[in-house]
């Protein structure tokens, strides 16, 4: 009892407030950007409208079947008008308004620098898929830039101890508020003076739209461009795409997603390993097969290196004996003939008969002389004359058989395809490469080679 009245408790409280602020049931047209949107698993859709122009929010909330409707339009930084009425939330204290229809009003100041922002970014390239780099297929040291007291990093450790184990490097960074943006980049900063560093996590867990600003800041963003290894933005809010998950090398959905796409498996890494050795093992040993096999070819062929040398040896004394017997059968005859044509050479020698006849009448041997000297000079005439005759027969043959060789190079290149293809004309050869003297010898698809004068072309049936 104070001042006579009852004390009310406070749920009686809040039903009045309930009743009085639904007693009129009006329906109201409110416009508002929109912050804070969430679909709850129920699909309830919850958010907030806020005032651009003063410091006033109004929560809202949006039942399933409206919500099936106007999801699209309740996103976050959109300018929208929702009709609705206003309601008491009892167990929360709190006014609301419960809307069922929304439409849209215009972008929000919000969304619309977040749009320019990434439009300029994308101008610049930051976002280019051939700036993307390979994820390492076995790091060394995994930097991982979040809140230490989020669930993130419990997450990614968690993961990383599962598939093996890895050596994690954690930087301390807000992940939200105003000093986020520059933690990170400090964060970031802080981890590329490790030199063994191999890729870099950022990432926070799950949250609200508003809460993932410091990845959608445009420090943040050019920072994780610029990095020296490899980064995964590890965002845990799968709905929207922050600008950090562009310009990252690997966007992934959760942190433990992360970890997953950077730890490798150690089992999976030992059957790998296995499986490279068995087929490394099956490759060499058939190459040692076909090795051997190539040998017991040659070995086949080429017989017993001892036999093979010893037949050569043999066969070349044979030859040698032969040789050397018909070369002195050779030098013998020769020999022969040779001692023979000098005893007839000597017997008809003129001093040979001189003397022989030096016994006779001086006036028969002035007479003989005198005849041998005229033969001889009659001899050597023609001798003159022959020789004469006979330089002169080589040259003349030589040039008759020029003549006659030139006059059948001429009717040859007359009849010759090459003059014919010398004036324009071509030889089309099919593919067995057979002349083509009719249209039906090919087919349409066929393929031809035309012979030229200077060079082929090769040519497609058409028609």
């Amino acid at each position: 009892m104070t001042d006579g009245g009852d004390v009310l408790s406070v749920a009686d409280l809040s039903r009045r407030l309930r009743r009085a602020i639904e007693a009129s049931g009006a329906r109201v047209w409110v416009q508002g950007e929109v912050t804070g949107a969430k679909l709850a698993a129920s699909g309830h859709l919850y958010f907030s409208l806020k005032d651009e122009r003063e410091d006033a929010l109004l929560e809202c909330v949006m039942y399933r079947v409206a919500a099936m409707r106007f999801a699209r339009e309740v996103t976050d930084g959109a300018r929208i008008e929702v009709r609705g009425s206003a309601s008491f939330f009892v167990p929360r204290g709190r006014v609301q308004l419960t809307a069922d229809v929304a439409r849209p009003r215009g972008r929000g100041a919000l969304l619309e620098a977040l749009e320019a922002l990434k439009q300029k970014l994308a101008a610049e390239g930051l976002f280019r898929a051939e700036r993307k780099r390979p994820l390492p297929t076995r790091p060394r040291v995994i930097g991982v830039v979040t809140s230490p007291a989020g669930a993130a990093v419990h997450d990614i450790a968690r993961v990383a101890f599962r598939r093996g184990g890895a050596r994690l490097l954690v930087a301390r960074a807000s992940v939200q508020g105003p000093s986020a943006p520059r933690e990170i980049e400090r964060a970031i900063d802080l981890l590329e003076r490790v030199p063994d560093l191999d890729v870099i996590i950022v990432g926070r867990g799950g949250g609200a739209t508003d809460d993932l600003a410091a990845f959608q800041d445009e420090r943040v963003v050019r920072r994780i461009a610029r990095a020296r290894v490899p980064v995964v933005s590890a965002v845990g809010h799968e709905i929207d795409v922050t600008l950090a998950d562009l310009a990252a090398d690997v966007r992934a959905a959760t942190p433990s997603q992360a970890a997953e796409l950077v730890v490798p498996e150690r089992r999976s890494q030992r059957d790998e390993a296995r499986r490279a050795t068995e087929a490394l093992t099956r490759a060499m040993r058939g190459y040692l097969d076909e090795c051997w096999a190539h040998a017991d070819e040659n070995r086949r062929r080429l017989g017993d290196p001892h036999a093979r040398l010893a037949d050569a040896r043999q066969l070349v004394d044979e030859l040698s004996s032969r040789l050397e017997s018909e070369t002195r059968g050779a030098l013998s005859t020769r020999r022969r003939a040779s001692l023979q044509l000098s005893a007839r050479l000597a017997e008809r020698h003129p001093r040979a008969a001189l003397a022989s006849e030096r016994g006779a009448v001086d006036g028969a041997t002035i007479r003989l002389a005198a005849a041998m000297s005229a033969r001889l000079a009659s001899e050597r005439h023609g001798l003159d004359a022959l020789g004469a005759r006979l330089d002169a027969t080589p040259t003349r043959l030589v040039s008759d058989r020029r003549q006659a060789l030139a006059a059948l190079a001429s009717r040859l290149d007359a009849l010759s395809p090459l003059s014919v293809l010398a004036r324009g004309y071509a030889v089309v050869l099919g593919r067995d490469g057979r002349a083509i003297v009719r249209a039906t010898d090919a087919a349409e698809g066929d393929q031809l080679d035309v012979v030229l004068h200077d060079g082929r072309l090769r040519a497609v049936v058409s028609e």
